[in-house]
């Protein structure tokens, strides 16, 4: 199994509009943040983890030319907003893309992009649009999509719940404020796990890089990775800081999974 990180950033971006700080203005690639994004293979298929704005940029520059299914975590715009990009993998392959995530989630995408998700909607001749096909998750039930076997994992996120995926040796989870016990009770034997941590200082939304680093160690993954990363710290400085077994991803940084 393989892990791709397509974007490791928040909502802004590194670097963010009109900021000069240490972190936007670095020379380091890797302090070069588009929005968090990932993919997945195994077996040779592909799932991609949401559509941030720069999916276009994201794919191609990762060598990604199709996907067999989309997973969804929740549908605020910096995990969304770049769906129209799957018009290209939709009209390569003359076929829906299959999108999963949680229910209340795609009833939300289905009316911010109804284009996409209603076949009554048609376009002119010689045009295109993608073409999408939603299939609620139930939290905590494991589903196979794609041949791969997915567990949503529900987590808080403000006023909502997020979806977390654990995918055999592998959980990605971003945007959670919190791991909740009976989530954490599907997250051991892990070989790889991914936390959002948004910065040095608590956040209402999401877990801070201390809170990261906790919960990374209670759970006991064998490698962990931190994404959702702001400017506040460049990478370079983040990664000295963090104990062994932790460190801070980077857009396209591939992880190959072993078997826990």
């Amino acid at each position: 199994m393989r892990l791709t990180f397509l974007g490791t950033g928040t909502s802004y971006g590194v670097p963010q509009i009109g900021c000069r700080c240490r972190t936007c203005t670095s020379t380091d690639p890797r302090d070069k943040r588009t929005r968090t994004a990932a993919v997945i293979e195994s077996r040779g298929r592909r799932l991609l983890i949401d559509t941030p704005p720069e999916l276009r940029l994201q794919l191609v520059a990762a060598g990604v030319t199709g996907i067999d299914a989309v997973l969804f975590t929740h549908a605020h715009a910096d995990h969304v907003h770049g769906i129209d990009d799957l018009r290209a993998i939709s009209v390569k392959h003359h076929a829906a893309v299959a999108a999963y995530g949680p229910a209340a989630t795609l009833s939300e995408l289905a009316t911010r992009f109804s284009y996409i998700f209603d076949p009554a909607v048609r376009v002119q001749p010689g045009t295109s649009k993608p073409e999408l096909v939603a299939y609620p998750l139930a939290a905590d039930r494991e589903t196979e999509i794609a041949g791969i076997p997915v567990r949503p994992l529900p987590l808080p996120h403000g006023d909502r719940a997020v979806f977390g995926y654990r995918v055999g040796p592998l959980a990605y989870l971003t945007d959670a404020k919190a791991i909740p016990d009976d989530v954490r009770a599907a997250l051991t034997g892990l070989d790889v796990l991914v936390l959002n941590a948004l910065l040095p200082r608590p956040h209402p939304l999401h877990l801070s890089i201390p809170e990261a680093v906790a919960v990374a160690q209670q759970l006991g993954a064998r490698r962990t990775f931190l994404t959702h990363l702001t400017h506040a710290t460049p990478h370079a400085e983040l990664a000295a800081s963090l104990p062994a077994g932790i460190a801070p991803a980077y857009d396209g940084l591939v992880i190959e999974v072993s078997a826990a």
